[in-house]
């Protein structure tokens, strides 16, 4: 069942269609009505309409202008133009805003039961195709070779839990468990610049589509390694990315493995299709989180062509010294923990700071105990940043000097559990921070409106440009501290200040209205009796009775 926003100037109008449309039959289980466009924005912001239809002539605010700013305030709910103007130029503006329909009056209850059943049928239509969960596997199904990719592609750019690879490669039907890995990279030496002379036996060679190129040697690279039993292969920013997936954690024996294949690889590559390339081969890791440190030391490889040329394998281990595993808090590391201090759980947080500490415990000797200092070391720092670029340095939690607790230190769980409460420290700090901040940016929005009420121009949009933050982001915090929409706060802070006027002065009824806010003395009136339930004038004389 869907929600319906019905907006007439015409009460009567309004009413007869009320009464004559069965409006549950439709399919929709909740209508309201609104005699103009103000009034209109008040109960699409509480109810979020799925259907809003309007006419287009109405007072204080025409019904293009509500449509405009429901489809940016709530895009995807469907708007339907009443107007008695069978003009072009209302017609285009209605294109333009992208409503489901325009329905000219006069037209009866009938017409507008079909067209409320259209768009209701186009609405179950999107619904059932988002919910058709044989669709959905299909597109999957047709979808996944590019998802694994992407997949793949992740692994060598980013840092990401163990867990998580785990749980991705099971959902993706990616077998990438094992005790040793290896990435390696294919560069093809590409030019747009027409050759002078072509190999008519290989066609693939004279072809100007790089695409083309590195499909051709997926496919003899995917057969060999397929054919070696040794992981992945896939195409990564314009080059061929080779995955060493290996049970056996003999460093020698699997990088043996890989350059075999290698080796038969090239030697294909340049007996079928003719195409000059690198081949840069990385270091041996023994974890899956660590292929990202594999591949970067291939690409570095590959820098070396400049010495050897091409149509070559360059291993990263025979061009530097790289014999010691290198223990490294790089800046994937450390924008995890950043994230996950700010605005991640305490679960999260936990997870991150858990992978932290198994990374040094996976790192045996020979690497030197400065390696492991420096490590630690860089951690902490981080957490150092991050609080001063929050709190100036100021946090009370660095006061006792954070680097002298760290030298006082013992064993690594005692190191762990230290770590672990500090960030657990500048998380909260930084929540309640954030909470202040919150309430600041109400308080402040609260002071404004109540100093600027009286301006017919105030509007959520003001405010939002006195804050200089988005009318969306303002309107969930402030509806989540206030416990009410801006629109209705706002009425209501102009409505119990004419109270207050009618209660303790003369004035008319037209110049409160224009104390309070509002141009229009008829929209102040029509606001006024539907918030207090009389009219301004009864008001007033109501407080004179004796009973009052």
């Amino acid at each position: 069942m869907y929600k319906l926003l019905l907006v007439d100037d015409e009460p009567e109008v309004t009413e007869g269609l009320m009464m004559e449309i069965d409006w549950e039959s439709c399919g929709f289980s909740e209508v309201k009505t609104a005699g103009n466009g103000k009034e209109a924005m008040e109960l699409v912001e509480k109810m979020e309409p799925d259907v809003l239809i309007t006419d287009i002539s109405m007072p204080y605010m025409n019904g293009l202008e509500l449509a405009d700013w429901v489809k940016k305030m709530y895009p995807i709910t469907r708007v339907v133009i009443l107007t008695g103007h069978d003009e072009f130029e209302y017609a285009k503006q209605a294109i333009n805003l992208q409503v489901e329909n325009y329905l000219l009056k006069p037209f009866s209850g009938s017409q507008l039961t079909e067209t409320v059943l259209q768009v209701k049928r186009r609405m179950d239509e999107e619904r059932a195709m988002r919910n058709n969960v044989e669709l959905l596997q299909e597109h999957y199904r047709m979808t996944l070779p590019i998802v694994r990719e992407k997949f793949l592609s992740s692994l060598i750019t980013r840092h990401q839990s163990l867990s998580s690879i785990r749980e991705k490669a099971g959902k993706y039907g990616m077998e990438l468990e094992g005790e040793g890995y290896v990435v390696s990279v294919i560069s093809v030496l590409h030019s747009d610049k027409p050759e002078e002379e072509t190999d008519p036996h290989h066609a693939v060679s004279s072809i100007k589509d790089l695409d083309l190129k590195l499909f051709s040697i997926t496919n003899i690279a995917s057969e060999i390694w397929t054919r070696h039993k040794l992981g992945k292969v896939f195409i990564h920013q314009d080059q061929v990315v080779l995955f060493t997936v290996s049970p056996t954690g003999n460093q020698e024996e699997v990088m043996e493995a890989t350059q075999d294949a290698l080796k038969e690889i090239l030697q294909s590559i340049d007996r079928y299709l003719k195409l000059p390339v690198m081949i840069g081969v990385g270091t041996f890791t023994r974890d899956i989180p660590s292929l990202k440190y594999s591949y970067n030391a291939a690409e570095v490889a590959l820098d070396y062509r400049r010495i050897l040329g091409i149509n070559q394998i360059i291993c990263i281990d025979d061009m530097e010294d790289r014999m010691q595993e290198k223990l490294v808090f790089d800046e994937w590391k450390e924008q995890n923990l950043v994230r996950s201090i700010k605005v991640g759980t305490e679960q999260e947080l936990s997870d991150v700071i858990d992978e932290l500490f198994e990374d040094i415990t996976r790192v045996q000797a020979p690497v030197p105990v400065h390696n492991f200092e420096h490590y630690l070391l860089e951690m902490v720092t981080s957490i150092i940043k991050l609080s001063k670029m929050i709190d100036d340095g100021t946090d009370p939690i660095f006061a006792s000097g954070i680097l002298d607790q760290y030298q006082k230190l013992n064993t690594l769980n005692e190191t762990k559990a230290w770590f672990a409460d500090l960030c657990g420290k500048v998380r909260s700090r930084i929540a309640s921070r954030r909470q202040h901040s919150y309430k600041h940016i109400v308080e402040e929005a609260v002071q404004f409106t109540k100093s600027r009420f009286s301006d017919h121009e105030l509007s959520i949009a003001v405010v939002c440009a006195h804050l200089h933050i988005s009318t969306g982001y303002f309107s969930s915090l402030f509806k989540k501290e206030v416990k009410m929409t801006y629109g209705a706060y706002l009425l209501q802070l102009r409505m119990e200040s004419a109270k207050e006027y009618l209660r303790t002065t003369e004035l008319k009824t037209f110049e409160i209205a224009d104390k309070v806010g509002f141009a229009d003395p008829n929209y102040f009136s029509l606001c006024f009796k539907k918030y207090a339930g009389v009219s301004a004038k009864e008001y007033r004389s109501g407080l004179s009775e004796p009973s009052k």
